[in-house]
């Protein structure tokens, strides 16, 4: 991809600091963007524990770290995205927010830049209708961990024009990945499969079908998921999860998709998984401890 050169990244959390580091490894400079030296700070922190695991699996050697930390240029203003040839929006799972730094992006990006969004559920071709160059625009969904899982959702919005999309399947390669093509409707493929299983196993705990322990352990051991899907939900986030069954919910009107209450229970206490230490599972101890 001879027209991409330098990228910029803008969220440098779960999934903004997993793609600054992928685009980093694959030759590309990175700007790295968000709204606080802090956020940036933990962000850089990760991706550098992150090389530093893979080079001691020798998945990368310590010459290919070094360079690609050097690729990465951390700041929480926008000014720098004026050199950019490709930048993506990777901030949290909410339509106002994106559509706010898009309008922000139109502002500096050169003419010639393609925008994309890493969007899990919300209308590629709705965010795209909020630029100056929509047929420019396109959803690139990176899965999480992103330097781990090889997939990358690309969708099209209606306006996407074919460079755009040939642009992408370029831009994935590079990366190591491999793409799958879903169409612009609400959580696309992954997720519309996906978060409504979590969505049906939260049902399964709030109807007392099971305990967190035991519908975890029936779905790794009865299913052979890696994951049991409320440990997977912790790991998603249970704000992201609500996002996108509302997302569902009010795209589809099919009230197979309604949230389940206690997922929007958890959510309201702050007890949205990993990141927030309490989720369905209490991570401040030693080990995880169910919460239910």
């Amino acid at each position: 991809m001879s027209n991409i050169g330098t990228v910029g990244v803008v969220g440098a959390g779960q999934m903004g600091n997993g793609i600054a580091h992928v685009c980093a490894l694959a030759g590309y400079d990175v700007h790295l963007n968000d709204v606080s030296d802090e956020a940036l700070a933990r962000g850089i922190e990760t991706i550098e524990a992150n090389m530093t695991r893979q080079v001691s699996r020798s998945l990368i050697t310590p010459e290919e770290m070094t360079a690609g930390l050097k690729r990465i240029q951390p700041g929480t203003g926008l000014d720098v995205f004026g050199k950019v040839d490709l930048a993506i929006e990777a901030a949290t799972e909410n339509r106002e927010v994106k559509e706010a730094i898009f309008k922000s992006l139109c502002d500096v990006v050169p003419e010639r830049a393609y925008l994309a969004t890493n969007t899990s559920s919300i209308s590629i071709t709705r965010l795209a209708a909020t630029t100056d160059r929509p047929e420019k625009f396109i959803g690139l969904h990176f899965m999480n961990p992103v330097p781990l899982m090889k997939l990358m959702e690309v969708i099209r919005g209606l306006a996407t024009d074919q460079e755009t999309y040939e642009m992408a399947l370029g831009f994935a390669d590079r990366l190591g990945k491999t793409t799958t093509n879903a169409e612009d409707y609400p959580a696309f493929i992954v997720n519309r499969v996906l978060v409504p299983m979590i969505n049906e196993a939260v049902y399964a705990l709030y109807e007392g079908v099971g305990t967190v322990e035991s519908i975890d352990t029936a779905m790794k051991l009865g299913a052979n998921h890696p994951m049991g899907p409320l440990e997977l939900a912790d790991f998603i986030g249970l704000d992201t999860c609500l996002s996108i069954m509302q997302v569902l919910h009010d795209g589809l009107a099919d009230t197979k998709y309604r949230p389940c209450p206690l997922l929007v229970k958890y959510v309201e206490a702050g007890w949205t998984g990993r990141k927030a230490k309490r989720g369905f599972y209490d991570y401040r101890g030693d080990e995880p401890v169910p919460t239910r």
